[in-house]
């Protein structure tokens, strides 16, 4: 299989971490792959439409994306360990939507000062986009901390994914205010062998 790829990029991190937890990184090429909204760079177009990372090609079918895609075909290619049965199975994956909306809103706000030239930036917007990530940072606090102290699942790869992503690129911010059981949780998941080895850089 082929992983179209970027240290830097969240969402290929979600995979990288799955790959390690799963001992299935062995069987994966990684292809770099770079791009913005406005130039598609080297994304893998054919592949992907969208001209957006992770894609997963592989010898059994065509290329799959996105991120949720990928990680739900590789766990279930090692005979599913990281999404659970139901009723479990409906708190991880909204869960991981949680994570992954956060990704969104906080990649926008990166776009928004490294893409959009500065006489036509909003901030009203890029606050917007913040304030989804602090609502949703409270709705896991107040919610769904016993979850992430279950045993691990991909729920809880996307939220440390997530949390990191905000660490990397927006530290100003300080999500940890006021969070502090969501930032103890944190502190311990990324001691896992997994996080430590995929920490973006660039």
């Amino acid at each position: 299989m082929r992983l179209y790829h970027s240290p830097t990029s969240p969402f290929v991190r979600k995979v990288m971490v799955l790959l390690k937890e799963t001992r299935q990184e062995g069987d994966v090429t990684l292809v770099p792959a770079t791009g913005t909204p406005v130039d598609a760079g080297s994304m893998p177009l054919a592949q992907n439409p969208l001209g957006k990372i992770p894609v997963l090609e592989r010898a059994d079918g065509p290329a799959i994306y996105d991120s949720r895609v990928i990680c739900r075909y590789l766990d279930d290619r090692i005979g599913g360990r990281l999404y659970p049965a139901a009723p479990r199975l409906w708190e991880t994956l909204t869960l991981e939507a949680t994570a992954d909306g956060i990704l969104d809103a906080a990649v926008l706000m990166l776009y928004e000062t490294r893409v959009r030239p500065e006489e036509k930036r909003f901030a009203d917007w890029t606050e917007g986009q913040w304030a989804k990530i602090a609502r949703s940072l409270d709705a896991i606090g107040e919610r769904w901390m016993s979850h992430l102290a279950g045993h691990i699942d991909m729920g809880q790869i996307a939220m440390g994914c997530a949390l990191g992503y905000l660490d990397f690129r927006h530290g100003a911010r300080d999500w940890r205010k006021g969070r502090d059981a969501l930032a103890g949780w944190y502190e311990d998941f990324v001691q896992r062998d997994s996080m430590k080895a995929t920490v973006p850089v660039g």
